[in-house]
C-alpha cells in the first residue's frame, strides 16, 4: 500500500488525484490532504478516503473544519505550519499541488524525508529551481513532473542517452486567442480568458495559457527538471493539444508523447512510476482527429512568452520576479483592475525596476518574491479602466 499525501487537494489537479485514488482505494493510505479554505471539500474528500488529517491553511476556517469532520478518527490542523507538517508526515509519495509561492514552504518541507514528491506547483521551479533541485538533492528525493508537458518529456527521455538529446520542444494550445489580433484582444474579458479550448484548469492558470507565459514558466521549469541547456528549450503552438511535447535526439529521431487533454494521465504516470496504472481517460482516435496543426509562436501578440525566455536566458533572480509580477498581474485582471494585454506591461516594468541578486536560500526567494509583488502592485495602480 503506499502512502500518499496531497498538498493542494481542493484544487484541480488534486482533485484529479482523488479521482485517481479513489478509483483503487486499497492501493492507497492517504496520510494527509490539505487546502487553502474550501473546508467542505477539503472535509468530504478526507472523509471518502479516510485520510489521517485534514489541513486547511486559512487558520480561521480551523474550526469549521473540525465541526465538517466531527464523528471521525480524521485530525484537522490549521496555518501554513501546519500545512509544512502535514507534507513531512513520511508520505511515500506527495503530491505538491498548491498554486503560488505558498506551496513553496510545504513543497520543501515533502522533499525533507526523501520519498517521491510529484510537482504540479510551478513556482517550486520557477521561482526557486535551484534552491529546490538542491533539496532534492540532497535529501534523496525524487522529483517527478506532474505538468502535462514535461511528464511528457520525462517519458520520452532516455536517461541512457540524455547527453544525445539535442532539443525539447514544450507545445503549446495557443490558448483561446490564438487567431485575435492585438487590437482584439484589447477588450478581453475575464470570462473569456479563463474559456480554455482544450483543459479544463483552474483561472490564473487558464489566463497564463490565454497569454502565453504559461508556456513561458514551463520552460523555466524544464530547464530544472532536464539536462538541457536553455538553447535547447523550444515551444510550438499545437492547437489540438494531442501531443504534449517532444525530444529531439542528435540522430535527428524525435519522440512524441500523445494523449487526451486529461490531466489524470500525467498524474497517473506519477502515481504508478515507474509502472503504469489504468485510467477512465479517453483513448485517442488518430483517424477521427484526423491531423495536427503546428506553428510557430507570435512574440509580438504574445509578449509573455518573450518576457520568461529572456527571464530564464538572464537567470538569477529573474524567473522569480518575472512569476511574482505575472501573479500580481493576473490577479488584477481577474479582479478588473488591469486590462488583458496590461498583464504584459506590469510584468515587463517590474523587471526592468528590480533587479536583485540570485537567491540562495528558500527564505531569500520569498523575500525577493514579495518586494516583486510590491512593485507590481504599485504598478497595478497605473492601470486604467
Amino acid at each position: 500500500m503506499k502512502t500518499v499525501t496531497i498538498l493542494g487537494a481542493t484544487g484541480s489537479v488534486g482533485s484529479s488525484t482523488l479521482d485517481l485514488i479513489e478509483r483503487d482505494p486499497d492501493a492507497y493510505e492517504v496520510l494527509a490532504l490539505t487546502a487553502n479554505g474550501d473546508v467542505g471539500k477539503l472535509a468530504a474528500a478526507a472523509r471518502r478516503v479516510r485520510a489521517r488529517r485534514a489541513v486547511v491553511a486559512d487558520e480561521s476556517r480551523l474550526p469549521a473544519l473540525r465541526e465538517a469532520l466531527r464523528g471521525t478518527n480524521i485530525e484537522a490542523a490549521g496555518g501554513i505550519d501546519a500545512v509544512c507538517e502535514a507534507a513531512r508526515m513520511g508520505a511515500g509519495w506527495t503530491m505538491a499541488a498548491i498554486v503560488g509561492t505558498a506551496g513553496l514552504k510545504p513543497t520543501l518541507a515533502a522533499m525533507e524525508h526523501g520519498g517521491v514528491v510529484a510537482l504540479a506547483n510551478k513556482e517550486s521551479l520557477v521561482s526557486a529551481g535551484g534552491v529546490m533541485t538542491d533539496a532534492a538533492a540532497r535529501f534523496g528525493a525524487t522529483l517527478l513532473p506532474v505538468d502535462s508537458e514535461h511528464n511528457a518529456v520525462f517519458q520520452c527521455l532516455d536517461p541512457a542517452n540524455a547527453d544525445r538529446v539535442s532539443r525539447i520542444v514544450l507545445t503549446a494550445s495557443g490558448g483561446p486567442f490564438r487567431e485575435r489580433t492585438l487590437d482584439e484582444m484589447r477588450g478581453i474579458t475575464p470570462a473569456q480568458a479563463v474559456a480554455h479550448p482544450n483543459w479544463s484548469m483552474g483561472a490564473k492558470i487558464s489566463v497564463d495559457s490565454a497569454t502565453l507565459m504559461n508556456k513561458g514558466l514551463e520552460l523555466i521549469e524544464a530547464f530544472h527538471l532536464f539536462p538541457v541547456s536553455a538553447e535547447q528549450l523550444d515551444v510550438v503552438v499545437h492547437r489540438q493539444s494531442v501531443i504534449h511535447s517532444l525530444v529531439e535526439y542528435v540522430d535527428g529521431s524525435m519522440l512524441a508523447q500523445l494523449g487526451a487533454p486529461d490531466m489524470r494521465i500525467p498524474i497517473a504516470h506519477a502515481l504508478a512510476w515507474p509502472r503504469r496504472m489504468a485510467t477512465p481517460c479517453q483513448r485517442l482516435d488518430l483517424a477521427t482527429i484526423g491531423r495536427l496543426d503546428f506553428e510557430a509562436p507570435d512574440y509580438e501578440r504574445f509578449p509573455c512568452l518573450k518576457l520568461a525566455r529572456e527571464a530564464l536566458a538572464a537567470g538569477g533572480a529573474r524567473p522569480a520576479v518575472l512569476n511574482a509580477a505575472n501573479e500580481v498581474a493576473v490577479a488584477a485582471f481577474l479582479d478588473g483592475r488591469a486590462a488583458f494585454l496590461e498583464i504584459a506591461a506590469i510584468v515587463s516594468d517590474t523587471l526592468e525596476r528590480y533587479d536583485p541578486a540570485a537567491p540562495e536560500t528558500l527564505d531569500q526567494v520569498l523575500a525577493i518574491d514579495a518586494e516583486a509583488r510590491h512593485i507590481a502592485g504599485e504598478r497595478v495602480k497605473d492601470c486604467v479602466d
